[in-house]
């Protein structure tokens, strides 16, 4: 008898685990101290924060958007610019002078590839206008966004997301504004996913349980 306990023991170490048994809070996530408010309504926000000039962002892009194709439907997946250096800045200002004109699904991918393949190259206003130019994009109107009130404001306001979040390091996801996470932490692209489904599901059933008690 105690031959086929060991044995079923045995088969059940072989079977797959849920990811979520895996996901420890500490070393793969870590809940903030103070949590910040979402723009995503009722809906789970997964916002990335990054930088066009990060390689390890521009690796994490494919998995990304192979993931976001089946992110689960009661998240949303919002972008914020990294701003922890000077230098990143001139980079987050382009990427809110493309959402101001309407052509920040175009721009995106193109102007990542460029970035991370013409090394420092598109580190200023002239350089990064001149490639938005090659890409189609009005010089003129893109250089009247980029210097605009609108984009100003967008930029201030990540830059204090930034500091709210304790951002020192890109990429980052912060999951429904309170848990925070990376491919680091994760250790690794394919658990990071994993991570970010736990989180997701983690704060949709704290968002149910808080709205039974109201």
């Amino acid at each position: 008898m105690t031959r086929f306990v060991y044995a079923g023991l045995f088969i059940l170490l072989l079977l797959p685990h849920p990811a979520s048994a895996d996901v420890e809070e500490g070393k793969n996530y870590q809940k903030l101290p103070f949590p910040v408010a979402v723009d995503t309504g009722n809906k789970i926000e997964v916002r990335e924060i990054f930088w066009y000039g990060c390689p390890h962002c521009y690796v994490l892009e494919p998995g990304l958007t192979r993931w976001l194709k089946k992110m689960p439907s009661n998240a949303q997946f919002v972008r914020t610019p990294g701003t922890v250096s000077p230098n990143w800045l001139l980079h987050a200002q382009t990427y809110y002078t493309f959402e101001a004109m309407g052509v920040l699904e175009k721009m995106h991918g193109a102007f990542f590839k460029a970035v991370q393949e013409q090394h420092g190259q598109l580190n200023s206003e002239e350089a990064i206008t001149k490639f938005a130019a090659s890409q189609g994009v009005d010089a003129k109107k893109f250089s009247e966004a980029f210097n605009s009130f609108g984009v100003r404001m967008r930029l201030e306001k990540a830059k204090q997301l930034n500091q709210d979040l304790n951002i020192n390091s890109v990429p980052t996801v912060v999951v429904d504004g309170k848990y925070l996470t990376s491919p680091a932490m994760a250790e690794g692209e394919e658990k990071f996913f994993q991570v970010l489904d736990f989180l997701i599901n983690k704060a949709a059933k704290e968002r149910k349980k808080k709205a039974a008690k109201s």
